[in-house]
């Protein structure tokens, strides 16, 4: 608990040096969603307006409700901008389809500050390119979201869903600097192998070969402990940070991963058999991270069930508030944002026989860095469930928390 202490107070002092000593609000790079609607049309660009709403009908789809969510976006994207115009901001949008093109990164280095406007999606893609590897200085260009859409989208990683109501609220105590800065750790992933050579990624938005504008990262030579405990002569750092987590698992979800793990460097080797690892950040504790470790009210009443002493009235208390308990145990899963640790989720670890190795492997840990090694088939890393990478028999990678990697965001509350 030390340790974790100390390390929380270093984080925290070294984050303070990478906040703007001068921040004036002068002008906002809006990103916008797209809608569902908008991305139909990208799928069937021959069709017009008529053919595209009869193609939708056709399969069962509520054309009118998606237009109507289309034109809500709309009106709400057009009431950011003008927030940010009336205190003289000068404004420039780009949509999510744009962002990820050639032109973003000189707008990075135009605006003040990054708008996503929309859901978590959009925030990610623009953390994704808010990353100082991305920008090639440690210049931090802040973001603050909006959630265009608060009664269909949870929309956790936004303002919260009062400033979605009024805006322009939001935007006067941004210029007024009446706000706090909030450091999100995220996820540095290295690359170890023999030739420091990064393989082709994946859009899996667009389900296309991409590659980062930036000149690449330049592969490092392994210092002699490093190679020696991970067999490895280079390393090459991937240019894109995750915000919420690292997931490495085999492409088809039935099939069974092979992974071992070192954590912290330690001279212990865990081997395991699962359904796939998750790396998470404190920012990503309420996304994936809760998803695959939460319970249920019906598995704390199984647990309690049995029991010897189930049938006290001690424990007939505890039956009638095992949503209660559920809900405590849950909201315990999450960790604070500017958090340095990583906690990785083992998924479905498969537990008999020689599995795990050792017996004592713990299927969910905090660490501060995380060393993987594949023995899967056809198997990906996935960065924020966007960016994927092949990550087969023998890909090797360190996951690592570094202070001056942290994505720099408004606090409203």
């Amino acid at each position: 608990m030390l340790k974790t202490k100390q390390l929380l107070t270093k984080f925290a002092k070294e984050y303070s040096s990478f906040a703007p000593t001068n921040f004036k609000l002068k002008r906002a790079l809006v990103v916008t969603k797209l809608s569902r609607y908008e991305v139909e049309q990208l799928r069937h660009p021959e069709l017009s307006r008529e053919q595209l709403d009869q193609k939708l009908r056709d399969r069962g789809t509520d054309v009118e409700m998606l237009l109507y969510l289309h034109n809500l976006h709309k009106d709400f994207e057009r009431q950011i901008v003008q927030s940010f115009q009336n205190v003289g901001c000068e404004v420039k949008m780009s949509s999510r389809l744009e962002f990820r093109s050639s032109l973003s990164k000189d707008v990075m280095s135009w605006a003040d500050v990054i708008v996503p406007v929309g859901g978590d999606g959009t925030f990610l893609l623009s953390a994704n390119r808010a990353s100082p590897l991305f920008a090639l200085s440690q210049q931090k260009t802040p973001i603050v979201g909006f959630n265009s859409d608060p009664k269909h989208s949870e929309g956790r990683l936004m303002l919260p869903k009062q400033y979605s109501e009024n805006p322009a609220e939001a935007v006067e105590r941004i210029k007024n600097g009446d706000f706090k800065w909030v450091h999100r750790s995220r996820i540095r992933t290295t690359l170890l192998g023999n030739n420091g050579m990064i393989p082709e990624s994946t859009d899996l938005f667009r389900h296309t070969a991409v590659k980062m504008e930036q000149v690449t990262t330049s592969p490092e030579v392994l210092d002699d402990n490093m190679a020696s405990k991970y067999k490895a002569k280079m390393k090459r750092v991937l240019p894109y940070l995750a915000l919420n987590e690292v997931f490495i698992g085999e492409h088809l979800s039935a099939r069974v991963s092979h992974l071992q793990l070192v954590l912290n460097h330690q001279d212990l080797v865990n081997k395991t058999k699962c359904s796939g690892l998750c790396v998470s950040t404190g920012t990503g504790s309420t996304s994936w991270h809760t998803s695959i470790n939460r319970i249920t009210g019906c598995d704390v009443e199984d647990l309690l069930r049995t029991l010897p002493n189930a049938d006290t009235p001690d424990m007939q208390k505890l039956l009638e508030n095992v949503e209660e308990i559920a809900q405590v145990y849950n909201q315990g899963l999450l960790f604070a944002p500017d958090d340095p640790r990583l906690c990785y989720s083992i998924r479905e670890q498969i537990c008999v026989g020689v599995w795990p190795s050792p017996k004592t492997f713990k299927s969910r840990d905090f660490v501060e860095k995380v060393f993987i090694k594949s023995h899967c088939i056809d198997a990906n890393l996935v960065i924020d469930g966007s960016i994927s990478y092949p990550f087969n028999d023998g890909a090797k990678v360190l996951l690592e928390v570094y202070p001056e990697d942290a994505l720099l965001t408004i606090n409203l509350d």
